[in-house]
């Protein structure tokens, strides 16, 4: 069973004339424990694909499906798309979107606390993440008060912290130096391994592309596979 299987997606912006395709059939699968690379020029389609499997924005046509739930087929079929975002679904983005009045465990914490978790226990697997993304040291911290690397670092802490079944990421080692953008594609392999997570990496980061095994590059709205080099970043 697939972690993502993306069957002929479409998406247009517009009617008539004016009409705009971003995506003229895409089609995608990523194995439970898997991370994927996603690549392509600006503009060929790779953020809208995202927001499309994420629930961000409805497709105009195709079928989704997360592990066992076909979330959309020529239509939506999951009733509730915040939980669907909530639960299954991790994001992380080229900007942080960190909540500037929380902090920076707090940020983290937040989406297990809304999921039911303790908030004891949700801000101690916020610890555990923050250390290993090596911000540990910034825990008491607010977002305003770290650097634009600390902040990314963050943002991915609180995608992983859910361990949901699919994590989207969306340039996540752009703002990144070579360490750390490694130290972050660690993160998602060990996750990708130990709780089969399925994971797309939209990325231009030519530091990262070597380390996929499988590789999708998107031009003009739609999708081939690529064998990549999977470079050890052990």
């Amino acid at each position: 069973m697939p972690g993502i299987l993306i069957e002929d997606v479409r998406k247009r912006y517009g009617q008539g004339d004016t009409a705009v395709d971003a995506l003229k059939g895409v089609d995608m699968v990523v194995g439970p424990g898997e991370v994927v690379g996603l690549i392509g020029p600006s503009g060929s389609g790779k953020s809208t694909l995202l927001k499309c499997l994420g629930a961000v924005i409805e497709p105009s046509g195709g079928r989704m499906t997360l592990g066992d739930d076909i979330i959309f087929d020529q239509g939506w079929k999951i009733s509730d798309l915040r939980a669907l975002r909530r639960d299954k679904i991790g994001f992380i983005f080229q900007a942080p979107y960190l909540i500037p009045f929380l902090d920076v465990t707090d940020n983290v914490a937040l989406l297990p606390m809304l999921s039911g978790m303790p908030n004891s226990k949700a801000r101690a697997l916020a610890l555990e993440f923050l250390e290993a993304l090596d911000v540990g040291h910034r825990a008491g911290a607010m977002p305003a008060q770290l650097s634009g690397g600390e902040q990314q670092r963050v943002s991915i802490a609180r995608a992983l912290v859910n361990r949901p079944p699919v994590i989207l990421a969306d340039e996540p080692t752009a703002p990144l130096d070579s360490e750390r953008a490694m130290a972050v594609i660690r993160i998602l392999n060990q996750m990708a391994s130990q709780y089969e997570t399925a994971i797309i990496v939209v990325t231009h980061d030519e530091k990262i592309i070597p380390t996929f095994k499988r590789l999708y590059q998107i031009r003009d709205g739609r999708t081939e596979e690529q064998a990549g080099e999977g470079r050890s970043v052990e």
